[in-house]
């Protein structure tokens, strides 16, 4: 009994903890090369951007990894074993999720007459800079992180299924959408981008394991950026 408790206290700790670093801690892993370098906060270029965001993903996913490395490695393999049914899963819920979000997009678009999420639209300025470096970072490192803190850490602390999936479409939605808002409308984002982080919320639940999750928003991810190639 002490044991089980004990285990949820530490659960819920990390939880929080990997939260706060995701939300706070880019900001300080980014500030390391800008003092190294002595580059100018005030008058970054896109390319400069980019190379920022790709390293303080990087350095984010190996703390994450550390942190969860034990649970990640458990996880890795019942994915492996089962691989066949995850990925019938996965694709599933992905589909889902998919459709939830181009409804919800056009929704917006026409109805609300919004031109496009902001953070969507600074991530296209920064693929036209950097493409490349933008396909390793939204397509591997970006989903690698929010799936463990979204997902993985989430998971770990909520038990219910729908109060874990609500929870998840919430955070992983206001992520892409907070920060980025110029109005009330703006924040209507959440849905399509919830509904996405709500749909691998599922496939997560379903499978237990997050790399039936994190496969299918890397697969997302990817494809968005090579279409924006085209």
């Amino acid at each position: 009994m002490f044991e089980n408790k004990n285990t949820k206290i530490m659960n819920i700790t990390k939880t929080i903890l990997v939260i706060l670093l995701f939300w706070y801690g880019v900001y300080y892993i980014r500030m390391i090369p800008i003092l190294l370098f002595k580059i100018n906060i005030n008058s970054l270029t896109y390319n400069q951007q980019v190379l920022l965001s790709l390293f303080s993903s990087f350095v984010m996913a190996i703390i994450l990894f550390f942190i969860y490395r034990e649970e990640l490695l458990a996880e890795f393999k019942k994915f492996k074993d089962n691989f066949i049914e995850n990925m019938d899963q996965g694709v599933k819920y992905w589909l889902l999720g998919l459709a939830i979000m181009m409804v919800a997009n056009l929704i917006l678009t026409f109805v609300f007459k919004l031109g496009g999420a902001n953070n969507e639209n600074a991530l296209q300025e920064m693929l036209k800079v950097s493409p490349y470096i933008m396909l390793i970072n939204a397509g591997f490192l970006a989903p690698f992180n929010e799936e463990i803190v979204f997902r993985k850490s989430l998971k770990n602390v909520i038990n219910n299924k729908w109060i874990f999936v609500l929870v998840s479409f919430l955070m992983f939605g206001g992520a892409h959408v907070i920060g980025n808002a110029n109005n009330f409308l703006d924040y209507f984002y959440i849905v399509p981008y919830g509904a996405l982080g709500g749909a691998f919320a599922l496939a997560y639940y379903k499978t237990d394991t997050v790399f039936t999750s994190m496969t299918f928003h890397m697969i997302h991810n990817i494809s968005l950026v090579l279409l924006s190639f085209l």
